[in-house]
């Protein structure tokens, strides 16, 4: 009988897993393994920290100082007053009427150059040729009866001397009482003929005045200019009783007055003689003229007392309108190809002030500066010791964090 060889490890009907051996090298190999995955890891790690430890030093670093700078250039200042000002006819005059009636007709227009009595309008002459008859018949009326009292008053001169002359005979030709009789008749006379007389002077100036105020019914230009404006128009009725109503005015804008406001706080530095010069609105170009004369009464504006100066301008091109804006600057004082800084670089230095300034030298280094400020406009100073053309003034220090500029770099804000 055959007998089975059966292994010792197993035994029928059952399976059991066999583990592969493992040696100690093996085990070591394995350690190496994990160990270097994780020291993979820790580099990577730190290596973030680092560069973001980094980022945020260079976008969040320390402080770095700015200076904004500007140069010691060469140019022209002139220290002025800035005012308002208005365009104004240097002379004008209102025309009216010095009549009443209907305005019959108006023979000039806006903007027509008139001459020296050339005719403008006519008030419809009715009424005041009606006056002026009437006054006439009052006249002769008058002259009239002084004749009728005249010839009383030489007869009753006439009876005075014989009644005188009677009398004196002595012989009772004559009383007293009819002597007496014709000396007052020969006073009464007398006086009705002076009273007459005053009448007809009246009556006179009465004709006088309705042959004016038919005159006056033609109207006519007192000077040569431009007519700049018209009040009425044609069939209007104007009363010249109560107030003489205006019809136009002409004014002479071949030479214009512009009146510039000046405020109390700036005036005490205006003085007749001083130059000026204004611009317009829309208009580039620049008119000269001297300051002629300042009006002593101020004027109160909003809680504000201004003063008004006046200076005339040539007009001949009539580029100067009647009312136009005037942004008028007043000369104070002015000097040319003079060293000159921002006005921002001293601050609220006066003229002729010694300040102290800070100067970016080429190295980057700061130095402070005592300099003497002369002329001082809104924008740039005068400097009259200190500076030398080309210098780097400091106009203010900016504190930046960040990446590092140097301090020339920083200058004029590059």
């Amino acid at each position: 009988m055959e007998t089975e060889n059966i292994s010792p490890e197993t035994t029928p009907g059952t399976t059991t897993p066999v583990e592969p051996a493992t040696t100690p090298q093996e085990h070591q190999s394995r350690f190496r393994a994990l160990l270097h995955k994780r020291s993979l890891w820790l580099i990577g790690a730190l290596l973030l920290v680092i560069a973001a430890a980094f980022g945020y030093h260079w976008a969040f670093g320390t402080a770095k100082t700015i200076y904004e700078t500007a140069a010691v250039e060469r140019g022209d200042v002139e220290s002025t007053v800035v005012a308002a000002g208005i365009v104004q006819p240097v002379s004008y005059v209102d025309v009216g009427a010095q009549t009443s009636g209907k305005l019959k007709s108006l023979k000039v227009k806006r903007g027509d150059q008139v001459i020296k009595n050339q005719l403008l309008a006519e008030i419809d002459p009715v009424l005041a040729d009606t006056a002026l008859t009437a006054s006439n018949a009052t006249l002769e009326n008058m002259v009239s009866q002084r004749s009728v009292k005249e010839a009383q008053r030489v007869l009753a001169k006439v009876l005075r001397s014989r009644n005188e002359t009677l009398y004196a005979q002595g012989d009772g030709a004559i009383s007293s009482n009819d002597r007496d009789i014709t000396r007052a008749n020969y006073d009464v006379a007398y006086a009705e003929v002076a009273s007459l007389t005053a009448q007809i002077k009246q009556a006179t100036a009465a004709v006088d005045t309705a042959t004016a105020n038919l005159g006056y019914t033609k109207i006519t230009a007192p000077m040569a200019g431009e007519v700049v404006s018209i009040s009425l128009l044609e069939g209007q009725t104007l009363n010249a009783n109560q107030q003489a109503p205006n019809i136009l005015r002409i004014a002479d804008i071949s030479t214009v007055t512009v009146w510039a406001q000046v405020s109390e706080a700036d005036i005490v530095r205006v003085k007749p003689g001083q130059d000026v010069y204004f611009t317009v609105l829309g208009q580039a170009r620049r008119w000269n003229g001297t300051v002629r004369q300042i009006l002593p009464t101020p004027e109160l504006i909003n809680n504000v007392v201004f003063y008004d100066v006046l200076f005339d301008i040539p007009n001949r091109e009539r580029e100067l309108k009647i009312q136009m804006t005037a942004q008028v600057f007043i000369v104070l004082a002015q000097a040319k190809a003079v060293l000159l800084i921002p006005a921002s670089a001293i601050g609220n230095a006066v003229e002729n002030a010694e300040i102290k300034v800070q100067v970016l030298k080429a190295n980057g280094k700061v130095e402070s500066r005592m300099i003497r400020i002369g002329i001082k406009s809104e924008i740039t100073a005068e400097v009259r010791e200190g500076l030398k053309e080309g210098e780097q003034v400091v106009i203010r220090t900016i504190a930046a964090k960040g990446k590092k500029k140097s301090a020339l770099s920083a200058g004029k804000g590059r």
